[in-house]
């Protein structure tokens, strides 16, 4: 049976072309122009989304956490106040929200709390996104299954038990499921890329990958395995300050990411044998038959 799910005006599943992510995350380290200069790179690059993070700081920092000090761009400040630093406005999402629609480009991002998703229905996404560290918070997945719309549900560090249990409050209609491996960046040995196949042979729903690791193979190879959906953390420069910035990928990747994907889908073909035209004079020159 083929699974697919509506993200605006693009079907996603199975017989679909990969819908490519760019997660921008806070890679964007606050800077709105930095933020509109990765949309753009996207674009370029042929990336179908891209993707933010939104947060209610004093929410979702944990009060033990909230007076450590921290080296920043800004100084050394306290990490409650480094959170606030990297979030948007309703001023600049509304200013992304414009860009995105100029540049023909679907955006929507991971909410990590109940305001923050609240915040980002005022824009009207596609779809939201659940970040693996939040598959256990049931009152957030009953406030994303609340708005109607698809939901992406990321799956790392967390067990089967605990993903059915997620897929048991959001349901199945109207998901995507990425596998991923919650380590920035992910070493090979722990991507474990055949969990692809283990998601698609357990769940009635599309499903997708969000890698971490470094370079491009694993990730096209993820397309290959069945993998709908594929997001990428993007950055304009891997040296730039931030903790996701070293697993990330800068414009150039990101197009060789997108051509790559493309030329994979391409050449999967159908499965069923056949003698194709530009085999002809080959065949009428070094075909033998005998008996």
């Amino acid at each position: 049976m083929r699974y697919t799910v509506k993200l605006g005006e693009r079907t996603i599943g199975d017989g679909q072309p990969t819908y490519i992510v760019g997660e921008i995350g806070i890679n964007h380290n606050g800077d709105l122009e930095v933020a509109k200069s990765l949309m753009l790179a996207a674009k370029n690059a042929g990336i179908d989304a891209v993707k933010f993070q939104k947060r209610t700081p004093e929410i979702c920092v944990p009060l033990a956490q909230q007076s450590q000090m921290r080296d920043t761009p800004w100084g050394y400040i306290t990490y409650l106040d480094y959170r606030y630093k990297v979030e948007f406005n309703e001023e600049e999402y509304t200013e992304i929200d414009r860009y995105a629609k100029e540049l023909g480009l679907d955006w929507f991002a991971s909410s990590w709390d109940v305001p923050s998703l609240e915040f980002m229905e005022k824009f009207n996404p596609p779809t939201h996104k659940i970040p693996s560290a939040l598959l256990t918070d049931k009152e957030l997945l009953r406030a994303h299954h609340a708005t109607g719309k698809p939901i992406i549900l990321s799956t790392g560090m967390s067990t089967m038990e605990q993903i059915r249990e997620a897929v048991d409050i959001l349901g199945e209609e109207n998901l995507v499921l990425c596998h991923t491996t919650s380590s920035y960046p992910c070493p090979p040995e722990e991507l474990n890329l055949r969990m692809i196949q283990t998601l698609r042979d357990n769940f009635n729903c599309p499903i997708g990958y969000s890698g971490h690791e470094v370079g491009l193979v694993p990730t096209v190879v993820a397309s290959a395995m069945g993998a709908c959906l594929v997001e990428r953390h993007i950055t304009l420069d891997r040296a730039m300050w931030g903790s996701d910035q070293s697993a990330s990928v800068e414009p150039q990747g990101i197009a060789t990411l997108v051509k790559y994907i493309r030329v994979t889908e391409k050449a999967l073909g159908d499965g069923i044998k056949k003698v194709y035209d530009s085999e002809q004079s080959s065949l009428k020159k070094l075909r033998r038959i005998s008996q």
